[in-house]
């Protein structure tokens, strides 16, 4: 079971339910230590007095504000002493449409349960009134000498908190974006070529089909660099459109959405339109050299496709963890001289 990050008291009108908050996410980033070039020694960054040089313990170190000729001093009980209800209490204070926020208010998500079964009651009571009125209740609290304006809502079956960023803390983003465009005259013909794409490319939400390809990506950098051997580099970004290019790049781009939807719902149902679809797309409809019925084609000729085409043609053929694969396991995937990602080795 996860550790309680933060545990008080959840208030609406007269009602107050003790709860405690868990983290709803985890980071999977890989973390490095500082190494010194050359070595394997560790660099550690050390809490040292300016003035003397020495090391100072963290149990003498206090938190202070310069106030111009000298910095003015505060213990931390001095700051919990000052908190709202001593930071132990969310105080709803309203309720709101949650439609009405707008997402870059929106910061860090944490979960809330009962603090004891003895709880259970006012917490289902507070879950089923949020869900049935599809609000959410907003409130502040101080954590961590800190204070959140949050957003309580029903989520799942549990009591989800949201922290949210104070209005001020909000950048308007015409001060921030300096070439944003004013007002744009749009082609009827252009404007409906992107939303035939938008709407080409239209799927279900399903958030686990989705990974950090980056991270994977690191890892593999580090076995390689431990065996002594070498990864791939990335392919360059792709270069912007331009205006003269873009009605045919959303045409293209249209086409080849639809063709890889007409696949995925025409698999299994003959080879023939496979073929088809793939000479649409502009792929060069390149086959095996041996020319047999396998339908595979042969690793040389697909080496000389881009990463972009090798991964539509696994995409075409269904291929499981394609988003991760490097342009080596894409290769030995289709070509059938590896058996995918979990064989293939980077090069």
């Amino acid at each position: 079971m996860a550790r309680a990050i933060w545990s008080g008291s959840l208030s609406f009108g007269l009602v107050n339910l003790p709860v405690r908050m868990y983290a709803a996410t985890e980071s999977h980033t890989v973390h490095f230590h500082q190494i010194q070039r050359g070595t394997s020694d560790r660099v550690r960054n050390k809490r040292v007095n300016e003035r003397t040089g020495e090391e100072v313990p963290a149990e003498d170190i206090v938190k202070g504000v310069d106030a111009g000729d000298a910095y003015v001093l505060v213990e931390p009980e001095e700051l919990d002493d000052i908190a709202p209800g001593r930071s132990k209490a969310v105080e709803i204070s309203g309720f709101v449409d949650l439609d009405e926020v707008a997402p870059v208010y929106f910061d860090t998500t944490y979960y809330l349960g009962p603090r004891g079964k003895d709880y259970g009651k006012v917490y289902a009571l507070l879950h089923k009134a949020l869900k049935e009125s599809n609000k959410a209740g907003i409130a502040t609290f101080v954590m961590r000498n800190r204070a959140y304006l949050v957003a309580v809502q029903a989520e799942g079956g549990i009591l989800v908190l949201h922290t949210l960023h104070w209005a001020d803390e909000i950048r308007d983003p015409r001060d921030e974006i300096g070439d944003l465009p004013g007002r744009t005259s749009i082609p009827d013909r252009e404007l409906k070529t992107a939303v035939q794409l938008v709407e080409a490319l239209s799927t279900a939400w399903r958030p686990e089909e989705y990974h950090d390809t980056y991270q994977e990506q690191v890892r593999r950098l580090i076995e390689a660099k431990r065996k002594g051997e070498t990864v791939e580099k990335a392919q360059e970004a792709p270069e912007s459109t331009n205006v003269v290019d873009l009605m045919s790049a959303l045409q293209a781009s249209v086409e080849t959405a639809r063709g890889s939807a007409r696949q995925q719902k025409g698999k299994g149902k003959g080879k023939g339109k496979e073929k088809k679809a793939t000479a649409r797309r502009g792929t060069g409809g390149r086959r095996s050299r041996g020319g047999g019925n396998s339908g595979r084609e042969s690793a040389a000729d697909l080496s000389q496709l881009s990463k972009a085409e090798l991964y539509e043609r696994a995409t075409e053929a269904g291929l499981q963890g394609r988003s991760s694969m490097t342009r080596a396991d894409l290769i030995a995937a289709l070509s059938g001289s590896g058996a995918g990602r979990s064989h293939a080795k980077a090069s």
